[in-house]
């Protein structure tokens, strides 16, 4: 068995159990992961959440073909809800992820003192680097402070070096999520270092560009896709081989839905690099994120957006006015209000 970062490792499933999910003595925690996740994150995981006293249950599962409900076919359903159903706590480290299956939204729904933590994809390496070696308690207050001043914006630009520039109004009905790490209250809960919104749709106008990952179908970009935005809808799509995939992609669902956009979000995890694996890509330190296709109801009111499915893609270096005020100038923190804690982070 290999020894690469055994210590640091069990620093980071430590952090992961003690600070991010308060686990406390007695506690079922469920720990699910398929034929592609690493084993040593599982057992870790496990061990530190035994060495509290907790009570974990590791269940591994075949690799779906898919995710979400793409994978209901090929999960045992009856049994994987029934088990989350009954616990404390959910870790998932599934590669083909399960959130949005079936047993997960049951579970969330019938469980209500489940606290999910999605660390979908998670390695030995990608685990040091964006929980072990992370100032948690200073990246919270960070991005709560981020959020704070983000909210209060009415108009919101970004730019960045590779042609992405966008404008747009918030909308203070819709719901800004901070996700700062910290898994200890029941519900659905992300790993740290992002912070996302919804504008008001039809005033999203201007050209994006994504230059870091696109998932799906792409995954890592190798050349940029630059998509004309009209009213918060894709209206022209050009680059490479890889915008004609994207483009034939969103064609294939008949759905004019998937060619709006949802969501925007900034990177800010201190160990976050570009791998491919979208968990983490969308947390690179100065990155913004932008989705098109589904959005829940929950995050825009009344009914979000009705679409077939989803995807993610990235921006790299970003620069964002803030009603005219600079926060972020090609990724890196400007804002005087922010930038000591920036210092303490590293970056």
């Amino acid at each position: 068995m290999t020894k690469l970062y055994e210590y640091e490792l069990a620093k980071s499933a430590d952090i992961l159990m003690r600070e991010m999910f308060k686990l406390k003595p007695g506690e079922t925690i469920v720990i699910t992961a398929d034929t592609e996740s690493d084993e040593r994150v599982v057992n870790a995981a496990a061990a530190a959440a035994f060495a509290l006293g907790a009570k974990p249950m590791v269940i591994w599962l075949a690799s779906p073909h898919g995710v979400g409900k793409a994978a209901d076919p090929m999960l045992p359903v009856n049994a994987l809800t029934a088990a989350l159903c009954e616990a404390d706590a959910w870790v998932e480290f599934n590669n083909e992820w399960l959130l949005y299956s079936t047993p997960f939204e049951i579970a969330m729904e019938k469980n209500k003192k489940l606290r999910y933590l999605c660390l979908v994809g998670m390695d030995v390496d990608m685990m040091v680097r964006v929980i072990g070696r992370v100032d948690q308690p200073t990246l919270s207050e960070f991005l709560h402070k981020a959020t704070e001043l983000t909210a209060k914006a009415r108009h919101v630009r970004i730019t960045t070096p590779a042609g992405t520039d966008l404008e747009f109004d918030n909308e203070p009905q819709y719901k800004f999520t901070c996700d700062d790490g910290d898994a200890s209250e029941p519900g659905m809960h992300m790993l740290a270092g992002q912070i996302c919104w919804i504008p008001r749709f039809e005033t999203i106008s201007g050209t994006l560009v994504f230059d870091g990952t696109l998932s799906p179908p792409c995954g890592h970009l190798k050349q940029p896709i630059v998509m004309k935005i009209e009213k918060g809808r894709v209206v022209d799509i050009k680059g490479g081989d890889q915008a004609i995939e994207f483009k034939a992609w969103l064609e294939s669902f008949n759905d004019p839905n998937m060619f709006r956009l949802a969501h925007v979000c900034y990177g800010f995890n201190p160990g976050a690099k570009l791998t491919g694996n979208v968990l983490e890509d969308e947390r690179v330190w100065g990155s913004t994120e932008w989705g098109l296709g589904y959005l829940s109801p929950i995050d825009a009111p009344p009914e979000g957006i009705k679409a077939k499915s989803h995807c993610d893609g990235i921006c790299m270096n970003s620069t964002v006015w803030l009603d005219e005020v600079k926060i972020l100038d090609n990724g890196i923190v400007v804002h005087p209000e922010l930038t000591s804690m920036v210092r303490k982070l590293g970056k």
